[in-house]
């Protein structure tokens, strides 16, 4: 069957709210950053499954560490008893965390759970209740993450009233900068607006959490300021507020360290979220906390039948050996300082493209109509479908934003050759020669 064919099938029974609209392919095999469709197009993969696949498509130890676990074992529940993949990665994790002191981890299915994990274990430890979250934030889609989402009201419509106790404050994006601000100026007027609710209505003795991504991706790939972020986090401490990071997206060498939070030495977390790429896509997520948080709750207060199973783990073990033997966090940060050459020298040829924010093999650029400066959603949506069709997957977020997340194993002949597609759709932009864009995306 073909790509339409298996679509037209699909589409009776699909639920609308389940899928993203971009383009009509039916994904039928993947080998490194390289993705294969049931026409048998080829495409070179520059979103890593929402950057879930972190060491590419069917790395072959990741394969055949699934495969050796399948043939043993691969469902007991870990919520009753152990397992030895999850007890060789529970403390592979802990050893990794960015965390002060003792560290334990709780699993779960999915970055959505780990973010609700988090407001538990942050709610029992301090006896609180309030959530502040961020204007921009992605965490997921089950209710306690998607109320402290703040990404689109796509998200929100018609499934009101969502978690109570939840406080969204404004991300330092680039976008709420002044002309002329200074970085400094900046960042402390950004945390004045942070500080803003605690001044009036929302007290920090009974605030439990502030959670943010130090890199938000959904967001736009914005990295908070140094200044601003160090301020929330000393705010955090001299006010017994538990601090967490969202590393579901930016974590395991995403941006160039192994985890978004260490480019901020000063900041140190009491919980992060981890998932997505933790086993190559599988479903596996944890939470990494400081003991002390950890143990507020007992059984069965956190526990999934599925979470930590012996596949996943399995999955997840072999994960941090490629991640590990082949250097990727290392990898991520030399072809992104590769990327970020390139999209500024398409900056400094093309006048619709605004900001480029690139961190690791990672980042957003922004594309704006030249005559205002403002968000050209049709103008992105014209370029990932040009790219596209000359074969290569991109998408967009915030409707103008392209977002680039290859998989970190992507061979450099094939990075270029993704440049050169880019570079010639958008020099097709600038000529006028793309076709009027179909709407799609969030």
């Amino acid at each position: 069957m073909s790509n339409q064919e298996i679509l037209d099938q699909e589409q009776q029974h699909y639920a609308k709210a389940a899928r993203i609209k971009y383009f009509d392919i039916v994904i039928k095999s993947g080998k490194g950053a390289i993705l294969t469709d049931k026409d048998d197009h080829q495409y070179i993969d520059l979103l890593s499954s929402a950057s879930a696949t972190n060491t590419g498509h069917c790395h072959p130890h990741v394969v055949e560490a699934i495969k050796q676990q399948a043939e043993q074992l691969i469902q007991y529940t870990p919520a009753y008893f152990a397992n030895e993949p999850e007890a060789k990665l529970t403390p592979r994790l802990a050893k990794l965390a960015p965390i002060n002191g003792p560290v334990k981890v709780a699993y779960g299915n999915s970055g959505s759970d780990a973010n609700d994990a988090i407001i538990k274990f942050a709610r029992a430890y301090t006896g609180r209740q309030y959530i502040v979250s961020f204007t921009g934030a992605y965490h997921g889609s089950t209710y306690g993450s998607i109320s402290t989402s703040g990404v689109s009201l796509n998200m929100t419509r018609k499934i009101g009233p969502l978690l109570p106790g939840v406080v969204k404050v404004p991300f330092p994006s680039p976008w709420y900068r002044l002309p002329n601000e200074s970085d400094d100026d900046f960042s402390d007027r950004m945390f004045d607006a942070f500080k803003l609710p605690f001044e009036t209505y929302l007290p920090a003795d009974e605030t439990a959490l502030i959670e943010i991504e130090a890199i938000q991706g959904d967001g736009a790939f914005i990295k908070a300021p140094e200044r601003y972020l160090n301020k929330v986090y000393q705010f955090a401490k001299e006010h017994g507020i538990l601090f967490a990071v969202d590393e579901v997206n930016q974590g395991l060498g995403r941006s160039g360290k192994m985890w978004s939070i260490q480019h901020f030495p000063d900041v140190h977390p009491d919980l992060i979220a981890v998932g997505k790429s933790i086993a190559s896509g599988l479903l596996l997520s944890a939470v990494l906390r400081r003991a002390e948080v950890m143990d507020a709750l007992s059984a069965p207060r956190n526990l999934y039948t599925t979470a930590g199973n012996p596949v996943t783990t399995a999955s997840a073990n072999a994960t941090l050996d490629v991640i590990e033997n082949e250097h990727l966090v290392e990898r991520s940060a030399k072809l992104g300082k590769q990327a970020k050459a390139f999209f500024d020298k398409m900056k400094d040829r093309f006048d619709f493209i605004g900001d480029v924010r690139i961190y690791g093999l990672n980042g957003g650029i922004d594309i704006v109509d030249p005559a205002t400066g403002k968000a050209d959603d049709d103008a992105a949506t014209q370029l990932i479908t040009q790219i596209f069709e000359l074969g290569a997957l991109m998408i967009t977020v915030r409707g103008n934003i392209l977002r680039f997340q290859p998989p970190l194993v992507i061979k450099e002949t094939d990075l270029n050759k993704a440049f050169s597609i880019i570079e010639q759709a958008m020099q097709e932009l600038n000529d006028g020669k793309l076709p009027p864009a179909k709407p799609m995306g969030w």
